[in-house]
């Protein structure tokens, strides 16, 4: 075997040093998530709720691996948004906003870090109120949430792509909700937030993706976004776009100075992971993203808009495939929930009496799956809500 074969070898799920440093990332995501969440009140600030988030994974990443050899680059692998109501992803403002949230928001927070280029991102739904979620807010997180606990169950060796866009649409469909369409859950590597083998959320002639197997030893985030209304979101405003990943197969020599003085900072700080504009220097930034982005030099994350009344809920998770079974490794407890609908289709609960683990090699007994046991019934008044808070490993 050579040096690169036993490199690339070394660097998925087989390799304990690996697993290790992605259930570490998770740690500190599903910790960074909380905080993010208890921030989550009226008249706060959206971009200091984002900033904390970023500070704390920079924080304890920071605290990691300090004293080795070689260098082992650590930080953040997607910035904290906080997108609200009708709002559906990316929203991650400059310094200068000054958004709040408000009583009775509908918030979705989406965070991510890594450790040595092994990511763990989550993305959650939360309600700016006590007590209980009710209605059709409660219906759409109910929506992501079954379709995520069916999505962990499906997302195993040997099942394909196509057959979670098919269950996570008929779940959407239990609640009177749509699946977002546009959003894809990626095959995660080192330092590769987007990989080659991903999940469609939605089927449509405009969007096609390879027909793909899931394998042992992989590692997805899997990304569910269900709205009350169309789920065909739109761009309002280019200028809310804060969000970019550096193309690092395009190449163009930038004319304004203010432009170069930026993309070689990006190159410098972000030259592979998603980072935030607000990281660089505002004025400088505005002005120097727009050639970057004008010849392909980054990929922008836009801040996408169902229309005003719609609810939006989603949720992200980091699943390992390990051998002996699906491992979700981000999550976070979900409010109670009292949704108008329940799931009496019988496709649906037999996905969610599947168990999460698999039989070892040898003819070990069957693991039972946290998430397992109590599936079936808790897929009506309050999906999955022992299974959600059974999540977190």
């Amino acid at each position: 075997m050579s040096d690169d074969e036993r490199e690339e070898k070394e660097l998925d799920l087989t390799s304990p040093e690996v697993v290790t440093k992605y259930k570490s990332a998770a740690e500190i995501v599903n910790k960074a998530l909380q905080l993010v969440v208890k921030d989550c009140k009226p008249k706060a600030k959206i971009v200091d709720i984002c900033e904390k988030g970023d500070v704390f994974i920079r924080e304890q990443t920071g605290n990691m691996y300090k004293n080795v050899k070689r260098k082992i680059e650590r930080g953040v692998a997607f910035p904290t948004c906080i997108s609200v109501n009708n709002t559906v992803c990316h929203f991650s403002p400059l310094a200068s906003d000054t958004s709040e949230l408000e009583e009775g928001d509908m918030v979705k927070i989406d965070l991510g870090c890594h450790i040595d280029g092994f990511i763990a991102i989550v993305a959650h739904t939360h309600v700016v109120q006590d007590g209980p979620i009710t209605g059709r807010q409660a219906d759409v997180v109910a929506a992501v949430n079954t379709a995520a606990e069916v999505a962990l169950r499906l997302v195993r060796p040997g099942k394909k792509n196509k057959d979670v866009t098919d269950a996570i649409q008929k779940v959407a469909a239990a609640y009177d909700c749509k699946i977002v369409e546009g959003v894809l859950s990626h095959q995660l590597k080192q330092f590769v937030i987007d990989g080659n083998k991903v999940i469609l959320s939605v089927s449509n002639p405009d969007t096609r993706v390879d027909d793909a197997e899931f394998e042992e030893n992989e590692v997805y985030a899997v990304d569910i976004v269900a709205s009350t209304g169309e789920g065909k979101p739109k761009l309002l405003d280019e200028k809310q776009t804060t969000i970019y990943k550096r193309a690092v197969d395009k190449n163009y020599h930038l004319k304004m100075k203010t432009s170069r003085f930026i993309f070689s900072e990006i190159n410098q700080k972000f030259p592979i992971l998603p980072f935030t504009a607000r990281a660089l220097e505002e004025k400088r930034a505005r002005l120097g993203l727009v050639e970057c982005v004008n010849h392909d030099l980054l990929q922008p994350y836009p801040v996408l808009h169902e229309k005003p009344g719609d609810y939006v809920a989603h949720i992200k998770f980091t699943v390992l495939l390990m051998p002996n079974g699906s491992d979700r490794v981000t999550s976070h407890p979900l409010q109670e929930l009292q949704p108008t609908k329940t799931i009496d289709d019988p496709e649906i609960k037999a996905w969610l009496a599947l168990g999460t683990k698999t039989k070892k090699k040898g003819g070990g007994k069957k693991k039972k799956g946290k998430k397992g046991d109590k599936a079936e019934e808790s897929a009506e008044a309050e999906p999955m809500d022992e299974a959600t808070n059974g999540a977190t490993s």
